[in-house]
């Protein structure tokens, strides 16, 4: 008896995923292996970046506070 295997449920997987790929160029929006590393790896560089995005903040916020204080004013009564 042959192999059975759910192709159904393959397709739609692979379906899903590339649909994450859209807007991808070239072989990176309609072929599976590339689409997949394509979309993994920008789903990981988006995970890593909120962090980043975080600390630019606060970094930002801090280098402002210490140039109002300089003019002897608070950051937080120019913001608040």
């Amino acid at each position: 008896m042959p192999r059975s295997v759910n192709v159904v449920a393959a397709r739609a997987r692979r379906k899903k995923m590339l649909k994450h790929a859209k807007g991808f160029w070239g072989r990176k929006k309609n072929v599976w292996t590339v689409a997949k590393n394509a979309i993994e790896k920008g789903w990981l560089y988006a995970y890593r970046d909120r962090k980043v995005k975080r600390e630019f903040r606060s970094l930002w916020i801090m280098r402002i506070n210490a140039a109002v204080r300089e003019h002897g004013m608070s950051l937080l009564r120019i913001h608040g």
